[in-house]
């Protein structure tokens, strides 16, 4: 994302430059009309010679119990039992040793959560619950269809109507249902699940002006961005906001209203009227909205290496830290900013603490059960790092095309790998064998769904 805008003009002229004619940051393109060969409701299970798949039911790792335990037994320890023992019985099954994804089930289940019948059902009252997350529920189940290769072209025309009206055309932003109030959480949701069906009507429904203005009034003095409006100040609003601003290409600039705002209450900070920042300078005043934001989210890092909430020494948390480390990766390459930002040797520790064995899966904080939704997180989180320990990739022409000059640089740079001045790739740091095995055979559910673990209820997230 740029920190600048066009120069020239008062600030109002340079706002009607950035908004006048123009086009949205992604690129629209109409699902219907391209020419897409829709992919099969099932796909044939292929012959086990046609490539070998991971099987980490082999490695012993997944099919006993941790030679270490604890004698005394606790709540604590019982749980943990109840967990293991399931996921045990089943990586070790050798009648079903790899477990396909029912692709068929899934794109049933995840077609109920919109509503969509096939007996023409509506959603069960059980829903009115989450009234607040209608956003949230759209996008989940819109973006498990289209990973699934489900056409969305239908949806389009149905998600615009329902989140036109809880748009909020005076403040900016949605809010998670009918009448109430913006949150950057749920607009995240709405704006992605757009994104997802696709489409110029689709895109045009969002009002980037009032989003970038209540985006603005969102930021805070010490860097970081609340929630909504008099709501708590994290790094799920750094990340979200910042999701938002470079999805729909908005401008950086504060507005004039909010330049005035945090230059009050960075004086009332240093009068002692308000309260600053838990380890941010008073004296430091954004100047845009990315101003302070890196070292906001810098000082989130906790002794353990995770990431939390917010600053302050709270617990480190997965979901936290895949924000932070998203919104960190936003603002530059993970290469840059992940190594500059933060003490990346303890999060990497902390992070291959989070994947447990028996189980295969992760957990979001320590000491805590295995959990299907860290899949994501957690699992965001080591695509990020990765990227962050092996830097920007280039491709490797071929040998027939490479040239003499080509292939003595080549070997330059192979030589002064081996002699540790350059830097080779980092392989995996986490076992997606054990992964796929805690998804695939213990989150899986037989009529659809994935739960999060053995025995659960399923849910779209």
């Amino acid at each position: 994302m740029s920190k600048s805008g066009p120069s020239g003009g008062s600030p109002t002229d340079q706002l009607d430059a950035m908004f006048q004619g123009a086009t949205l940051g992604p690129k629209l393109v109409e699902i219907s009309s391209r020419s897409i060969t829709p992919l099969p409701r099932t796909f044939p299970n292929p012959s086990h010679d046609a490539y070998p798949p991971p099987n980490p039911a082999t490695n012993p790792l997944f099919t006993t119990l941790p030679l270490l335990r604890d004698l005394l037994e606790t709540k604590t320890s019982m749980d943990q039992d109840n967990v293991a023992n399931p996921c045990v019985k089943i990586h070790s099954d050798p009648l079903n040793s790899l477990h396909h994804l029912n692709r068929e089930a899934h794109i049933e289940f995840l077609e109920s959560g919109l509503g969509i019948d096939e007996d023409g059902e509506q959603l069960s009252p059980g829903f009115v619950v989450l009234d607040a997350s209608r956003p949230w529920i759209l996008y989940w189940c819109l973006i498990g269809l289209f990973c699934l290769g489900a056409d969305l072209a239908p949806y389009r025309e149905r998600l615009i109507e329902t989140l036109r009206p809880i748009q909020n055309y005076y403040t900016g932003g949605f809010g998670g249902g009918n009448g109430q109030t913006s949150h950057v959480a749920v607009t995240y949701a709405a704006v992605l699940a757009l994104c997802t069906v696709g489409g110029r009507e689709a895109f045009q429904l969002i009002d980037r002006i009032k989003m970038w203005k209540w985006l603005s009034s969102l930021k805070q003095v010490d860097g970081g961005f609340c929630v909504c409006d008099g709501g708590e100040e994290d790094v799920r609003g750094v990340y979200c906001a910042l999701t938002l601003i470079s999805l729909l290409g908005l401008p950086t600039e504060l507005a004039p209203d909010d330049v005035t705002r945090l230059k009050r209450q960075s004086e009332e900070t240093q009068q002692g009227k308000r309260t600053g920042g838990w380890g941010h300078d008073p004296k430091l005043v954004p100047g845009n909205l990315l101003d302070g934001t890196a070292e906001y989210l810098r000082r989130c890092q906790t002794f353990e290496g995770g990431m939390a909430v917010g600053p302050g020494g709270m617990e480190a948390h997965g979901g936290y830290a895949f924000c932070a480390l998203a919104a960190l990766s936003l603002m530059g390459e993970p290469e840059v900013m992940l190594n500059k930002y933060l003490d990346l040797p303890k999060l990497i520790r902390w992070l291959s603490a989070r994947q447990y064995a028996p189980e295969g899966g992760f957990s979001g904080r320590t000491n805590k059960l295995v959990d299907g939704c860290y899949s994501t997180w957690v699992g965001g989180c080591w695509a990020l790092v990765e990227g962050a320990l092996n830097g920007p990739q280039k491709d490797e022409p071929d040998d027939d095309d490479e040239t003499e000059e080509g292939r003595d640089e080549k070997t330059k740079q192979t030589e002064e790998e081996k002699a540790g001045k350059g830097r080779g790739i980092v392989g995996s740091l986490w076992s997606r064998d054990g992964l796929v095995k805690y998804i695939l055979g213990c989150c899986q559910a037989p009529y659809g769904g994935l739960r999060d673990k053995p025995g659960k209820c399923v849910t779209p997230e």
